[in-house]
């Protein structure tokens, strides 16, 4: 009997699919450290190790693009449908690589978020493909009208024969997935404690004054630091390596912290629409002011979502860069609605490939 071998795709775009992918197989490991796992993302080792405790193989074969971006605003849609007609292009090379690469290593289950050349990788493997995600590619670029007409088609194509789909919250209806079903929240976990972090990282302000500024991977061009002057009486704490000293912001560059390390520590997350940040946050129940995001169809259904079910401030992106960020002084408006969402998804996904995904191993 060969070890149990599942082999995570990763989409290429940004670090949020990959957080919670590697959180997803980080549980997986967790109840079942037998389980070899291997890594498909075009994202920087360091990341999938600060999420993932054990060790695990990373391979970084880039699987799609998702959105080509400057930074997590600003989007490049012609160099986008480029990129992607260049992969498919060579669709057949590099699905015969990956499927002879499953075989050698005797890969049991793919597991994917949520590159649709995954599931033809995973089939002509002979395994399963599952994918985890609360919008599809294809929902992106339709939005994009004709230009993306042919690269949408081939989307839908794998995810038409995909097994199975572990939707999230947050999420469009994703209905070219035959097989969904609904799971929790996901998201990484604190590792340290509130008052070693505020001495490491001198943090004098109670938590209702200490804010995280967090935006992805792709981080944002030009994050207006010097309003912060205007506020001398607050902590301010960064994961952007190129912010500029000063005396109430905190910068966070070693790896090894992540930002729900230090989302307990805030009275608020300051971020753009992304479902990683917000899962952590609401996982966390940490109000989130979100800025707005014009043209990437996720972002509307992630903000409805926040007012739904999170303590929430919706800012301009205009009123951010340009003004003095009074909504510091208000109070966050509370969630739409009563019910709360299960924070339990990692758990239940590993559940089911541990019982079920990995049976023939």
């Amino acid at each position: 009997m060969s070890r149990p071998t599942v082999y995570c795709a990763i989409t290429g775009h940004g670090f949020g699919h990959a957080v919670r992918l590697a959180c997803i197989a980080n549980q997986i490991q967790r109840a079942c450290p037998e389980v070899l796992l291997i890594l498909a993302s075009p994202s920087p080792r360091w990341l999938l190790a600060s999420y993932i405790e054990g060790e695990f193989i990373h391979r970084p074969v880039q699987l799609d693009v998702g959105v080509i971006q400057a930074d997590s605003l600003t989007m490049d849609l012609a160099q986008t449908r480029q990129a992607m007609e260049a992969i498919y292009q060579h669709k057949s090379r590099l699905v015969a690589n990956e499927a002879n690469y499953l075989r050698n290593n005797r890969v049991h289950l793919v597991l994917a978020d949520i590159p649709a050349l995954a599931v033809s990788i995973a089939h002509q493997a002979g395994v399963p493909c599952w994918m985890i995600g609360n919008f599809g590619w294809n929902f992106i670029y339709q939005a994009w009208g004709e230009p993306f007409a042919g690269i949408v088609q081939q989307i839908e194509q794998d995810y038409q024969a995909c097994d199975r789909l572990f939707r999230l919250p947050l999420a469009e209806p994703m209905q070219i997935f035959s097989h969904r079903i609904n799971v929790g929240l996901t998201g990484g976990n604190p590792r340290y404690g509130e008052r070693a972090l505020r001495e490491q990282f001198n943090l004098k302000q109670s938590r209702e004054r200490t804010v995280l500024l967090t935006f992805g991977g792709l981080g944002l061009g030009a994050i207006p630091y010097a309003t912060l002057a205007q506020w001398p009486d607050w902590d301010f704490i960064t994961f952007d390596r190129q912010a500029p000293a000063l005396p109430n912001l905190r910068k966070i560059d070693d790896p090894c912290y992540r930002p729900a390390d230090f989302m307990p520590l805030c009275g608020r997350v300051i971020s753009k629409p992304g479902y990683s940040t917000f899962a952590e946050a609401l996982r966390l129940e940490i109000p989130v002011v979100s800025l707005t995001r014009e043209g990437f169809a996720e972002a509307p259904i992630l903000l409805e979502g926040l007012q739904d079910y999170g303590q929430h401030q919706i800012v301009a992106t205009e009123s951010f860069f340009q003004g003095d960020w009074q909504f510091l002084e208000q109070a966050p408006n509370p969630p739409r609605c009563e019910q709360r969402l299960d924070k339990q998804g990692a758990e239940t996904i590993a559940t089911a490939v541990l019982k079920e995904g990995l049976k023939r191993a």
